[in-house]
């Protein structure tokens, strides 16, 4: 008798699960998230992203995204910065200060009342990522939580809670990433509509 392949029952059970996570987003949490970046783009507010190891790296791809695809061609464009993405000053802050402080301390450089602040956290317990939204919300910023799992203290501290629905660690690393590029194209299609000389034409230019 055959025996299964492991790979494919194990692929299949999680494409099971992502579908059916992202099936059960709750898509008014994704309009909050991007209404919240059409008014600091507006505005002239700063955007900063945070996170822990997977988190850390949807983080900084998030703002990548959105530094060169989602503000190419504007006059003005979307001042998004990661706050993991200098290592020499959080090396500095967790030998010197702490770990849980990693976050925090560059916010407070930079962060200003408007602003909008994303933290990422699969489990929704980072004390570091926790720690720098509380200091955020003292100031006066708007503050997003991305989270897993039962969402943990982030989920009911933030502004705005996109929650993926489902146990399972890579499956909400998955979901974050698509709701950032949710509100990326959302983005793209208020601000770039059809002009063919904005970064909408993106797919089209890498086709050729």
């Amino acid at each position: 008798m055959k025996q299964p392949n492991l790979l494919t029952m194990t692929a299949t059970n999680y494409r099971r699960l992502l579908i059916e996570t992202l099936e059960a987003l709750d898509l008014q949490s994704v309009a909050a998230m991007e209404d919240a970046f059409a008014q600091a783009h507006q505005s002239g507010n700063r955007i900063f992203t945070m996170g822990n190891g997977g988190s850390g790296a949807s983080a900084s791809h998030a703002a990548g995204d959105f530094i060169k695809g989602a503000s190419y061609g504007l006059d003005q464009r979307f001042k998004m910065i990661c706050l993991n993405d200098n290592l020499p000053s959080m090396m500095a802050i967790a030998n010197d200060i702490g770990w849980d402080d990693i976050f925090v301390e560059p916010l407070k450089n930079y962060v200003e009342p408007g602003d909008v602040v994303i933290g990422i956290s699969g489990s929704g317990n980072s004390r570091n990522v926790l720690k720098a939204i509380a200091y955020a919300q003292s100031i006066g910023a708007v503050t997003i939580g991305m989270t897993g799992f039962s969402g943990g203290k982030l989920k009911s501290m933030v502004d705005i809670s996109v929650h993926s629905p489902a146990d399972d660690m890579e499956v909400a690393e998955d979901v974050h990433m698509a709701v950032f590029n949710m509100v990326k194209k959302g983005m793209m299609s208020r601000l770039m509509g059809d002009n063919p000389s904005m970064g909408s034409t993106y797919d089209d230019r890498v086709k050729g």
